[in-house]
């Protein structure tokens, strides 16, 4: 059997939506998956382990958190695991784990922004995805102080590939949440005010208008034009489908596909997993269900 060699990562100066990673041979790339680990209702780790996983990736959970259920359920329970940070990450420098990309989601504390730039400086070639998990419909999430929200604010412009949605965006902008029924004027001067603090590329996810069954995604990168990626419209919201459009598009990033390629390969996935959800008992509740399309993801390999 042939010996995998490692990949050379892509420096992130010189990012390219073409080709964010560079996958060659039989090598297996390895990510930090910063990200909270939920019991019930799909989401996070939940969700990135099993898709990355499929692409032929070695995720490496970075728990920032254990929650019983996710936060829109009554009476969650979590378990903050801050404190325990540092010295997890230590261990890995120890026996000297190598790192191609870091993926960040969801995080407890602003101290969990301060242990992601750890890991990049750590490793600074590896990919940095930033998929700013803190708000939605125009509202901050119930666990998000204002302090964490700037502090996520900070790590966006840090990022190789960023993927807010219109709450998200207009937080790290520091303006208003504009709702949903935007232009493509509107989306593109977001997208581009994202670019100039610091992103290397963004995709700006969910815009809905008014009387459409069209869902957009705006794909956009520094000194390159905005490119619009279109899915159908599901009259219907479930939990999770942010953290597996995300991880489906990191999953083709990692598969070696283009940043707009990757962006429609998410959006068809998440579209595809909406339909197999509304077939399940209390849907609406249980969130996202993509398990019946695994297969898929582990299709960008071939």
């Amino acid at each position: 059997m042939e010996t995998a060699t490692k990949n050379e990562a892509l420096d992130s100066p010189t990012f390219s939506p073409s080709m964010a990673y560079k996958r060659e041979g039989n090598y297996i790339p390895r990510i930090a998956a910063v990200h909270d680990l939920c019991g019930y209702g799909k989401c996070s780790l939940g969700i990135a382990i099993p898709v990355l996983s499929a692409a032929g990736c070695d995720v490496c959970p970075v728990p920032t958190g254990v929650f019983s259920s996710h936060t829109a359920f009554p009476g969650w329970y979590m378990y903050d695991i801050t404190e325990a940070l540092p010295e997890y990450l230590e261990a890995w420098s120890k026996i000297d784990v190598q790192i191609d990309a870091v993926y960040s989601g969801f995080l407890g504390a602003p101290e969990h922004v301060d242990r992601i730039k750890e890991l990049y400086e750590r490793y600074p070639k590896a990919l940095r995805v930033v998929d700013p998990v803190m708000a939605d419909h125009g509202k901050v999430y119930p666990t998000y102080t204002p302090e964490l929200c700037q502090a996520m604010a900070d790590l966006a412009s840090n990022a190789d590939i960023l993927t807010p949605n219109l709450t998200e965006a207009s937080i790290i902008l520091g303006c208003e949440w504009p709702g949903t029924d935007i232009t493509d004027a509107q989306a593109a001067e977001m997208v581009n005010g994202l670019l100039s603090l610091g992103a290397k590329s963004v995709v700006l996810k969910g815009i809905q208008r008014e009387g459409e069954n069209i869902i957009r995604n705006f794909v956009g990168v520094q000194g390159g034009a905005i490119n619009e990626v279109a899915n159908e419209y599901l009259p219907y919201m479930l939990h999770g489908t942010g953290d597996l459009y995300c991880s489906c598009l990191m999953a083709a990033i990692m598969a070696g596909r283009g940043l707009e390629e990757a962006a429609g390969f998410a959006g068809d996935f998440v579209h595809d997993a909406m339909l197999v959800s509304a077939q399940q008992p209390n849907f609406l509740e249980r969130g996202v269900s993509f398990e019946p399309l695994l297969g898929r993801v582990c299709d960008l390999l071939k």
